[in-house]
């Protein structure tokens, strides 16, 4: 061990200690957003249906435990569970107790839905100027399409996404986790945040519209600007770029590799290794937009060559010369990787009311030396929201 792994420490964050939140979102975007903020140390509060909770609980095979689908665990860590029926009114009067004293709330219900159990942006944050109230929903606040439903694999095929992923002329594909959601969900967090920076600074709260379809054509990116700039219509291209070549996946003698070779002077390198000089002077492979526009021609030649040897052969060759290069591997295969591990990505949260203890995923980054990961895992449908009396919430 280089040392990497046992300096990385995991737990909760002090950075939003103090930071109260209510989550009343349920399923991917909202929990995944309220779960980084649980692990950057604020307080969070996740409002559950009363009886089946939130519908990710169900969501399995695999299984946690017998009731809980592992779905459930990859969200909602480091959160206190409480149940609400929102058709009671002791118990939305408890919600709306609950919102006064916090500073944030989340909330991913279909648009104005909320409003009839005085639960919308206007009347919470007229009792709470302070709020900072986030929607996520799947199109938007306004618009023909805001009182829409909006799913994440729905808003892949809507935004374009799904028609430059895949390869040419087959079925349109979507990625293959929630991107749409989850992106959504750290953009509500960086928009949260923010807002909590301009409130300690001017006390004053903040209203907050986030929407899949937003973050699915934010997603574009490059993609979006092809078009915008260029005029030039983006399609799939399996695991090719549209704008670099050799940047893609190849089979060799045992399996695929990826190759991403970003510059000529990496091209260069990548012919001498393979023994093929003469790419480098050929016109049609001599520099990146030539390679572009010669696809074709150079994957011909390339593909078979690199069928020949296994791939961790090319890795070894290749990675000395600067060539970027990996294997493609199997979600099986990465957790067992030494830089994985050395990484100290998985978490073991402890668990709660008899529960057992789950192995999740930490935060993406680390902290002077923490990988933010709050050590409650997640536990079942919390009491009902009464169980608090005025002036004993958990806030």
């Amino acid at each position: 061990m280089s040392g990497g792994a046992s300096a990385i420490r995991h737990g909760q964050a002090d950075l939003l200690s103090g930071v109260r939140v209510l989550d009343l979102s349920r399923i991917l975007a909202g929990p995944w957003c309220s779960q980084l903020l649980a692990d950057l140390g604020a307080t969070v509060l996740k409002i559950e249906r009363a009886g089946p909770g939130d519908d990710t609980r169900q969501w399995g095979p695999p299984w946690y435990t017998p009731e809980i689908a592992s779905y459930y665990t990859c969200t909602n860590r480091g959160k206190v569970s409480l149940s609400a029926d929102f058709k009671n009114p002791e118990h939305l009067a408890q919600i709306r107790l609950l919102a006064s004293r916090a500073d944030v709330v989340i909330e991913n219900f279909k648009v104005a839905q909320l409003k009839g159990f005085g639960l919308d942006a206007e009347s919470l944050r007229a009792a709470n100027p302070g709020l900072i109230y986030c929607s996520i929903s799947g199109f938007g606040q306004n618009g023909p399409l805001a009182s829409q439903a909006g799913y994440d694999f729905a808003l892949q095929a809507y935004t374009g996404l799904m028609r430059i992923t895949g390869e040419p002329g087959r079925e349109p594909q979507k990625v293959g986790v929630a991107v749409i959601d989850l992106f959504t969900g750290l953009y509500a967090c960086n928009a949260i945040t923010a807002a909590l920076l301009r409130k300690g600074r001017t006390g004053e709260g903040a209203t907050i519209d986030c929407a899949l379809l937003d973050t699915g054509v934010a997603l574009l990116a490059n993609q979006a600007a092809g078009f915008l700039v260029g005029g030039k219509v983006p399609q799939s291209l399996g695991n090719a770029h549209p704008s670099i070549v050799p940047y893609q996946a190849y089979a060799t003698a045992d399996g695929y590799m990826v190759i991403a070779v970003g510059n000529d002077g990496q091209f260069a390198a990548l012919a001498q290794a393979l023994g093929q000089h003469d790419w480098i002077a050929d016109a049609r492979f001599a520099t990146n937009p030539a390679r572009v526009a010669h696809r074709d021609a150079l994957n011909q030649v390339l593909a078979p060559i690199l069928s020949q040897r296994p791939r961790q052969e090319w890795i070894g060759l290749l990675t000395p010369l600067g060539v970027p290069c990996t294997p493609v591997l199997g979600v099986n295969e990465i957790f067992s990787e030494p830089q994985v591990t050395e990484r100290a990505l998985c978490v073991s949260s402890e668990g709660s009311d008899g529960f057992p203890a789950v192995t999740t995923l930490g935060q993406p980054m680390v902290i002077d030396g923490l990988r933010p990961a709050h050590p409650l895992a997640p536990g079942p449908v919390g009491p009902e929201v009464t169980t608090y009396s005025s002036g004993q919430t958990p806030f």
